[in-house]
């Protein structure tokens, strides 16, 4: 686990963002299992404990932040973030705890999370995280960004186009609209030239930052 000040970000000499607090949980062998989404794991049975990672989240880690820093602590300036699986599991956390999570951040998240391989349509039908949005209400005031790379892989499932990463990024974004999040205001996406890799993220990072810390004037 690590803990820092966030170097403020500066446009014409002035502070772009507000300062911050980064808190970075080291991902462990044990990942496959610990991300994911808590309320299933997926048709190869990973992310079984994806729900004990949440409570050690939840439990250990926010508490301990609290008690070593002076925090805000309400959801508008508590984010969660993550990459890939990291990516799944951050936003299966906020969108389960609205009461402390205001803002996710998504880059190349791994939306394809599913629990039946039993054909193309069964897939995209089982889908956990469309189907825990899809079967949920609106989490008020939660705003989402999303990053895909035009690289981050070569599948296409349904052989219309679009790579998997894409399509169900933009698909869960359906489901948010669909629950009554607007597009212009709620949810941002970038589709970076780039692939799943640390590099096209770490490009992406300064346009989720100021997304999620802008400065006020």
């Amino acid at each position: 686990m690590r803990f820092g000040s966030q170097p403020h970000l500066r446009a014409n000499g002035r502070r772009a963002i507000e300062p911050i607090i980064v808190v970075a949980i080291h991902a462990t062998e044990a990942r496959l299992q610990e991300y994911g989404a808590a309320s299933a794991a997926n048709s190869r049975g990973l992310g079984a404990q994806a729900a004990d990672y949440t409570r050690f989240l939840l439990e250990e880690v926010m508490p301990y932040v609290n008690g070593r820093y002076r925090l805000r602590g309400d959801p508008p300036h508590t984010v969660i973030m993550g990459a890939s699986l990291g990516g799944l599991s951050a936003f299966d956390i906020a969108w389960s705890h609205p009461e402390l999570f205001g803002k996710v951040g998504v880059f190349s998240g791994s939306f394809w999370w599913h629990t039946d391989d039993a054909g193309v349509q069964a897939i995209q039908d089982s889908r956990i995280m469309h189907r825990v949005v899809r079967q949920s209400s609106k989490r008020q005031g939660m705003r989402f960004w999303f990053e895909a790379g035009l690289h981050d892989e070569t599948d296409d499932r349904d052989g219309n186009g679009v790579i998997d990463a894409i399509q169900d990024t933009s698909e869960l974004m359906d489901e948010l609209a669909a629950r009554g999040y607007s597009r212009e205001t709620d949810m941002a996406y970038v589709q970076a030239d780039g692939g799943h890799n640390q590099a096209t993220w770490a490009r992406a990072l300064p346009d989720f930052l100021l997304w999620a810390f802008a400065a006020t004037p």
